[in-house]
């Protein structure tokens, strides 16, 4: 896979999957340019790049829609973006039934409407191209709910299901839409769910972790350049005729097909 005089907006790439498929991408070739809202931290992610002269952060606030909105309008104002990687921070966990409407309110807008805005501003680039790749970074909980994680299921089933609605419009110019569903990743996400289970547990985090781990055929949780791969391929031009799925990168645990 090579990426030569490509350019790929990666979201949430301070850290975590974000920051290794924006370190993967670079490898291949890709310039880079990486968004979160914590500049200091993006700052030292663009030196973890391969040739980071070329490679570029902008920071920018997902809990605020317009201020997503004003940055991509100025990085679609000077350049093409051919790849546009969707993947921000879930909401904290719990039950459904205590949810308050706000938490949906506010998970809804920055997942699924910072997605739209961010789809829309590169789609006339894209379409110039005749090439455009759009990866939304979800969970495995679109194909099975994930116990304690009310919120996240709701708008995570949302942000799947807009995805192939983008997928069906925008096929025709040469542009895929698809989901990348990670299970268990050895993220700062992955540390705040073990955390609270063990909290309510009683039970030690390791304990936690490794009944985590035991749940997935292979006994292990996922590394986030794994997740990072699965990314790149669906960038790729290899996966050129690939569009409107949801890809699990979850080592075997979710249960459906």
């Amino acid at each position: 896979m090579n990426f030569e005089n490509q350019t790929a907006l990666v979201c949430g790439a301070s850290q975590g999957i974000g920051l290794a498929t924006a370190q993967h991408l670079a490898g291949l070739g890709a310039r880079v340019i990486i968004m979160a809202r914590n500049a200091q931290k993006l700052e030292a992610a663009i030196q973890t790049l391969h040739d980071p002269t070329r490679h570029a952060f902008a920071v920018a606030d997902f809990s605020q829609p317009a201020d997503v909105q004003e940055k991509i309008a100025s990085i679609v104002a000077n350049e093409t973006v051919h790849i546009l990687v969707n993947n921000t921070g879930g909401p904290a966990g719990g039950p459904i039934v205590e949810a308050a409407p706000e938490a949906f309110l506010r998970t809804f807008e920055q997942h699924l409407i910072c997605n739209q805005l961010l789809a829309q501003a590169v789609l006339p680039g894209m379409k110039e191209a005749g090439f455009g790749r759009i990866i939304n970074v979800i969970s495995t909980s679109v194909k099975q709910p994930l116990s304690g994680l009310g919120v996240s299921n709701t708008v995570r089933g949302a942000v799947a299901s807009w995805a192939k609605t983008w997928a069906n419009e925008v096929g025709i110019h040469g542009i895929t839409v698809n989901n990348v569903l990670p299970g268990a990743t050895d993220t700062s996400r992955l540390d705040e769910i073990i955390s609270s289970k063990a909290l309510k547990s009683g039970l030690s985090k390791e304990t936690i972790r490794k009944q985590m781990a035991a749940a997935v055929p292979m006994n292990r949780t996922g590394k986030p350049e794994e997740v990072a791969r699965a990314i790149a391929f669906l960038a790729s031009p290899s996966a050129s005729y690939i569009s409107g799925i949801n890809l699990p990168v979850d080592g075997g645990r979710t249960l459906s097909l």
